[in-house]
């Protein structure tokens, strides 16, 4: 019986409180006492007659608990996470993000705090012979022969951040920001809004499984309006997700608590609802399709780079796509390889926790094929999913990657403070929540600013470390100068780890045992 003593207690001041205000004068101590004991009472006897175990069994004192599970991330992050340990972003990660944004100091004292020993930690060597000057080959040319309008991008693009996930300013603030670095803006798969188009930054349109903003009445993809929108002088490329790495083989989710009347309209979907979009694209099914539909949007773009995301699952079906590239003769003019590790506004957890491939995995092994095939120099890949640092920027370009896309990170540049709330509608910095009560904290002009700051402090950044490690442009970077440690000082360079290849490996008759097996099972005609 004692876990009803709280209540009981609760009942009988409540009960004294009452007869001390009707017996005698009304005194401040006793109008709070009935209102607070009053309070407590009511909350107990509705527990009592509750549907859930917890508040029958335990009245009043259950609140405890569920006190407890909503302050305990904030808890966590704040007081008992180290510097390094939290997740998904560090504090040590988060710090250098705010700091590079605000273009203050962003040095540290005393040596690591990181464990240089530890199974995976991934280092590179330095030079003895640093260089005093990088050439910086700072823009990369998207698209070659297949397009009429070639796009000249960043080292560093905005990630896809669709609006919806997101509000008004935050894009208008992205975007603007864009400008300013001389970097992309990618729209996400929730569709090419008036805000992306307000601040005259470079957009890469996004066209996902649900086609939002260029579908028919039946959710199909609209040529018509593909053209319409993709001839925007604004938009530089086309980017067709086929899957992203928190929730590959899922379709996109944005809970209906954050769809307004706006985003319902630009997306062409019904208000009140959770906005689940296909797992798949109607629009082809086959590697040989999926070619066909790039080539389409060339077209109908004008002549604008299109190109492709994925999240890297079964090999066999990559392979097929690079089987498919050498039937046809068709080709993507890049692809964009999101890693397992890579963040979403809401997903599924196991979908999060246990289905896709990590980003260094992903991003070797599809350099591989297209090494493995000879087009490598004809086809574009952007890294993205934890991208955070100049050095993560180093170690991608080093395994294959010509540019990469950052999202969480621009989202603290913004001043996201890695709430956990973005499916919520709740976001406490106004940036994931189309309300408008919480959205107006945005200043677009100084978040901008900051975006931009980022953008720049991280390019010197990257600049930096290629300098120390002896390399004067990024082309000079490859996959030996990074290694993979497997503790107590000994490691692997990501050259041996993750099995490169020389050009045109696949076409030969004595395939790498790592590629064999998945080459002969891969088929152009499915995936």
């Amino acid at each position: 019986m004692l876990r009803y003593l709280p209540f009981i207690a609760s009942l009988l001041l409540c009960a004294l409180s009452i007869t001390g205000l009707v017996a005698l004068p009304p005194t401040a101590i006793t109008i709070v006492g009935t209102i607070v004991f009053g309070f407590f009472s009511l909350v107990g006897t509705i527990d009592l007659f509750s549907k859930h175990n917890l508040r029958r069994l335990y009245p009043l004192i259950c609140h405890i608990r569920y006190i407890s599970e909503t302050l305990g991330p904030a808890i966590q992050q704040y007081f008992i996470a180290t510097t390094t340990s939290g997740r998904p972003y560090s504090e040590q990660q988060r710090t250098l993000i705010y700091e590079r944004a605000k273009n203050i100091e962003d040095t540290v004292p005393f040596g690591t705090q990181m464990d240089i020993t530890e199974y995976g930690y991934i280092s590179a060597k330095h030079s003895l012979k640093p260089i005093k000057t990088t050439t910086v080959l700072d823009r990369v040319s998207f698209g070659d022969d297949l397009c009429k309008q070639p796009y000249s991008a960043s080292r560093i693009n905005i990630s896809a951040m669709s609006f919806g996930a997101i509000n008004s300013r935050a894009i208008r603030a992205l975007n603007r920001g864009a400008k300013m670095s001389g970097m992309a803006h990618n729209t996400g798969e929730g569709g090419l809004s008036s805000h992306h188009l307000k601040e005259g930054g470079d957009i890469i349109w996004q066209i996902g499984t649900a086609y939002f903003g260029t579908r028919d009445h039946e959710g199909n993809f609209c040529p018509k309006t593909f053209a319409e929108k993709a001839n925007h002088p604004a938009v530089k490329m086309i980017e067709i997700k086929l899957s992203q790495g928190a929730k590959p083989a899922h379709g996109g989710v944005l809970p209906a608590a954050k769809i307004t009347d706006e985003i319902a309209y630009i997306r062409g979907i019904k208000k009140g609802q959770d906005c689940i979009s296909p797992p798949t694209h109607s629009a082809f099914s086959t590697p040989i399709e999926l070619l066909e539909f790039v080539t389409n949007l060339r077209e109908l773009s004008g002549g604008k780079p299109v190109g492709f995301k994925l999240c890297l699952g079964k090999k066999t079906e990559f392979m097929g796509i690079c089987k498919a590239m050498l039937k046809t003769g068709m080709r993507p003019d890049f692809i964009t390889i999101d890693g397992a590790e890579g963040g979403t506004g809401a997903a599924p957890v196991e979908f999060t926790n246990r289905l896709g491939t990590p980003a260094n995995s992903a991003l070797a092994f599809i350099y591989n094929c297209l090494v493995g095939i000879n087009l490598n120099r004809k086809i574009r890949l952007i890294s993205s999913a934890k991208v955070t640092s100049g050095f993560d920027v180093v170690c991608r370009m080093a395994l294959g990657a010509n540019t990469c896309n950052m999202a969480r990170p621009m989202m603290f540049a913004l001043g996201c403070i890695q709430s956990l709330t973005c499916n919520t509608n709740n976001c406490p910095t106004g940036i994931a929540t189309s309300k408008k009560s919480r959205k107006f904290a945005i200043n677009i002009q100084n978040r901008a600013t900051r975006v931009a700051n980022f953008h720049n402090n991280t390019i010197k950044s990257f600049t930096e470390i290629m300098a120390a490690m002896g390399a004067q442009t990024p082309i000079d970077l490859n996959p030996r100068m990074i290694h993979f440690s497997y503790g107590e000082g000994i490691s692997k360079t990501c050259y041996d780890l993750f099995n490169y290849i020389e050009p045109g490996h696949l076409l030969s008759d004595d395939i790498h045992l790592a590629y064999k097996h998945l080459w002969e099972e891969a088929s152009a005609e499915s995936f």
